[in-house]
Order: structure tokens, then sequence, then C-alpha cells
């Protein structure tokens, strides 16, 4: 017979192995804290205001020796003021120094983000260590905030990432009800600064390191490649809420988890998986305020980019039973097929 208190000392150190997987979802976390990364965002808007203020010649010559390339792209493309190789240029910053958007768009941004972005660095500080553990031949690139006439969230160049901070100036922005044709308000209410370090992130995975492949044609290996992309993302950012990664409201993640086998039996029944319509395809991979064919199921709104949503669930459960599986393995894999039949995704 066992002795009573050798029982009781078995299951206490159950009981703890169980919250210590619990606590830590079952896989240890890494250490990145000695890896020699500190993420600091350059206010690029406002050294960019000072041509304002200061001999405009000068301070331009200045701004092109620290931005380099980014300063050439920015005068060039966002701004769509002509070439920075001669000063022709300098009229069109004249006119839109003097511009009331301009003013007002400053005086908002400076009023949300009036000094250095300390928790976006850190937690871009966390996020680009992180990428380093995983990839690190993988070069850090520069962060450079602007405005960007409502034009783009973030941009991707030459050894440097820009953050649109107009675009992230929370949902109740004044100036979003006006951009409503381009931006409706189930987007902008996502332009927060909560979600810009995720959004950062999805723009390095998805415009820089991991490019989607022309060769994926069919629904599933766009969910596939999405889904990887979100995982890398789960990697990355292991404390950003689910919601902010994927763009969902914590009503839209409960609504895609109560009805996944729902939703993954429609796929089937429909053929929908090797589905090469672009057209169709759109319908579960773009944004949208809701998936048209699944409405309001018992009276609750459906999520959009179901399909995104869905080919997220398919990696994390492929990767889940295969734990030898690296990160770098899984995202180098463009089989999804395979990458499905292992899954074993059956969900209930």
């Amino acid at each position: 017979m066992i002795p009573t208190f050798y029982k009781l000392k078995q299951i206490y150190l159950f009981f703890i192995v169980g919250l210590l997987l619990s606590a830590c979802g079952g896989k240890k976390d890494i250490d990145v804290s000695n890896i020699p990364i500190d993420v600091k965002i350059a206010r690029f808007d406002h050294d960019f205001d000072q041509l304002r203020t200061k001999p405009m010649e000068p301070q331009a010559i200045a701004l092109l020796q620290k931005y380099g390339d980014f300063y050439r792209d920015y005068t060039q493309q966002i701004l769509e003021a002509g070439s920075v190789q001669d000063t022709n240029y300098f009229k069109t910053l004249r006119e839109v120094f003097k511009g009331r958007p301009y003013n007002d768009l400053k005086h908002d941004v400076d009023s949300v983000y009036p000094g250095q972005l300390q928790k976006q660095e850190a937690e871009l500080t966390d996020a680009f260590r992180r990428i380093k553990y995983y990839y690190p031949k993988k070069n850090t690139p520069k962060v450079y905030a602007y405005f960007s006439g409502f034009k783009a969230q973030t941009s991707v160049g030459d050894g440097y990432f820009g953050i649109g901070l107009d675009l992230f100036l929370g949902a109740n922005s004044r100036f979003y009800p006006a951009l409503t044709e381009v931006f409706p308000r189930y987007i902008s209410r996502r332009f927060t600064p909560e979600h810009l370090s995720a959004r950062v992130v999805e723009g390095i995975a998805r415009e820089d390191m991991f490019v989607e492949s022309d060769d994926n044609k069919t629904l599933l290996s766009k969910m596939v490649y999405n889904g990887k992309i979100l995982y890398f993302m789960d990697q990355v950012l292991p404390n950003v809420p689910d919601s902010l990664k994927i763009g969902f409201t914590s009503q839209q993640i409960k609504w895609c988890d109560d009805f996944k086998s729902t939703i993954w039996g429609y796929m089937l029944e429909q053929n929908l998986l090797y589905e090469t319509d672009l057209q169709k395809i759109q319908t579960y991979i773009n944004e949208a305020p809701f998936t048209p064919q699944f409405g309001g199921l018992q009276g609750n709104p459906s999520a959009p980019k179901l399909g995104v949503w869905t080919g997220w669930q398919i990696v994390k459960q492929y990767m889940e039973k295969h734990p030898d599986v690296t990160l770098q393995q899984l995202m180098v894999n463009n089989d999804a097929q395979q990458i499905l039949n292992d899954s074993k995704y059956r969900p209930k």
C-alpha cells in the first residue's frame, strides 16, 4: 500500500505542474532580454516640421543626411512634392505648411503622441528581439514616425519601417468620419495606439520577411499563408491579444470560436478550399463588416475574414501536433495541403 502522505505529495506535484503548464500554454517562453536591440521610434514628423520654422534649404540637407532614402521616399511618394535633387519642391512644402489641414493634423498628432512613443518602443523592442532570436541574420530596420496624409498606416523601405501616426489617432478622431469612403468605420475603429505594434510586426512579416507567393491561387493556400503570418505574430507578440493581431473585436473572436465547426462545414460543403475565383476568395480573405454568407447566426453579426481566421486555427493545430517543427521550418513550408492534412483540423 502507498502511504497517504506519498499520494498527497504526488497530487500536490501534479497540481503544481498543471498550473505551470496552464500558465505558459504548455510552452516555455523564450528569454530575449540579453539580445542587444533597443527600438527607438524617430519622430520624423517633428524633424520635418523644422522645415517650416527654420531656413528650408539647410534643414532639408540635414534631413536628407539623417533620414536618407526615407526622406526621398516621403517627399516624392507621400507628399508627391517632386525630386529632392533640386529645390523646386520647396514651393510645395511651403504650401503644405501654411495650410490649415497640416496644422490641424499636427495639433492632433501631437496631442496623442506628444513625445517619444515609449509604450510602443518597449513593445517593439521585445518583438524585434524575438524576431532576432528566431532569425539571427535579420537586420533590424530603423523605425520612423510621420504623417502619411491618410495614405498608409505603415510603409517598408530599404532599411526602414515607417509608421503613419495620422492613422493611429484613436477610433474617435475628428478626421476619420470624412474618410469613410476609403476607411469605413469597421476599419477606422482599429486606428488606435493599441494597434500600432501589431501593425508594424504584421507589415514586416507580410511586406519584408514572408511576401506571399504568386503561386497562392486557391483559397486554401491563402488561408494557410495568412495563418502562418498570424502564427508568426503569436510568437513575436506573445502578450498581444488575438483581437489586435487579426483586427477583430472581442465579440468577433467569440463568434468565430462559437461557430468554428459551422464555418468549416460550410467551406467543405461548398468546395471552397480549392476555389480559384478571386472574387469568391476575397469574400473570405478581405476586410469587410461581416461575411454575407453567414449574416447573423443566432442574431449575432458574423465576423469577416473567416478564411484568415480559419487558416490561423489550422496552422496553430498543425504546430501543436508537431512540436518538432520549428518556426523557421513552418514559414518556408508552402505546402498548404500537407499542413492541412497533418493538422487534422476537425473543429467541434
